[in-house]
């Protein structure tokens, strides 16, 4: 897949207006996202059930 970088700066950086810092920590799927171009839908319920199901929180763990 090829991206147009120069476009895709103008459109994080002027048009969100995102810090070029926070511009080159974004991979390429969440400035798409940020942008309403991405090509995925939005997670439904089933989505989220398996993920839920192939990665369970721990019993008894916590976070600290």
């Amino acid at each position: 897949m090829k991206f147009d970088w120069p476009g895709l700066m103008r459109a994080g950086i002027a048009g969100l207006r995102l810090s070029p810092e926070a511009f080159w920590r974004l991979t390429p799927a969440e400035l798409l996202m940020m942008l309403g171009t991405g090509s995925e839908a939005p997670m439904d319920r089933g989505r989220l059930a398996d993920l839920l199901a192939a990665f369970p929180d721990g019993q008894g763990e916590r976070d600290e």
